[in-house]
């Protein structure tokens, strides 16, 4: 068994897989930085929630966009399960060829995404990622990483939305059975999320025209990711473990 760690910008997940799929997975909030022993005790209680004995655990690996977190976690899993992780970066091969201007910059979520989608999916493939941020990013089909958009996610537009202004409230996020709104709150959900269906779509039909593949795939996991690729045809699929399925390509590749 696998324990894939994933650590965004807003939540910590950590899923343990077998034979590519996630097996039982929980999160914790990024911002609640604990110490090591804090992080270790979670994870045995989680896992003793869900009848995990520690022998079955053979390997782990990180992906982490939050280097302040990273120390405690990789220093949890070495005490308390015995095993040194494997951590997204220089060195671990991943399949995936960063043939950008400036590798660096490119993310680690991005590259396991990428990997993810060309293990499930094959190439050219573009991933959508709807997290903290929403990111776009188009692989070919040998698996090079070509190009990335990135913009705003969901949830910050909502935020910006309520917490900019001094009289619009703070609501739910889900699709008005209308554009036609006739309230404050209606009228709040359509902008945004018929807003960011149409800049969804608008820019997967850009990518395809000019990378010059029409038929281009295009793919997408995260959050908010459900709701927004329930309400186009232009995403074929949406998969929300397809950043584990990454970590396990990859550390499969490594092992």
């Amino acid at each position: 068994m696998l324990l894939a760690v994933d650590i965004g910008n807003t939540n910590i997940t950590f899923a343990f897989m077998k034979n590519g799929e996630v097996h039982s997975q929980f999160r914790f909030i990024t911002k609640n930085i604990s110490t090591s022993d804090e992080y270790g005790i979670k994870i045995i209680d989680f896992m003793n929630f869900y009848k995990i004995d520690i022998k079955d655990v053979e390997n782990a690996i990180i992906t982490s966009v939050v280097p302040g977190v990273m120390y405690s976690i990789n220093s949890a899993l070495i005490k308390y399960l015995g095993i040194t992780p494997m951590i997204i970066g220089t060195g671990l091969k991943t399949g995936i060829k960063v043939i950008t201007p400036n590798p660096q910059q490119i993310g680690a979520d991005r590259i396991v995404d990428a990997a993810g989608a060309m293990a499930e999916f094959g190439g050219p493939v573009l991933v959508i990622d709807f997290g903290t941020a929403t990111t776009y990013d188009l692989v070919l089909e040998d698996g090079s990483f070509a190009a990335g958009i990135t913009s705003p996610g969901l949830k910050i537009c909502a935020n910006a939305l309520w917490n900019e202004t001094a009289k619009l409230p703070e609501i739910e996020i889900k699709k008005p059975d209308s554009i036609l709104a006739k309230d404050t709150v209606t009228s709040m959900q359509a902008g945004l999320v018929y807003g960011y269906i149409g800049q969804t779509e608008y820019i997967i039909k850009k990518v395809r025209e000019e990378s010059k593949i029409p038929n281009l795939r295009a793919v997408a996991t995260g959050g908010l990711g459900r709701l927004i690729c329930s309400n186009t045809e232009l995403i074929y699929k949406y998969d929300p473990d397809l950043t584990m399925k990454g970590l396990w390509a990859i550390a499969k590749r490594n092992a």
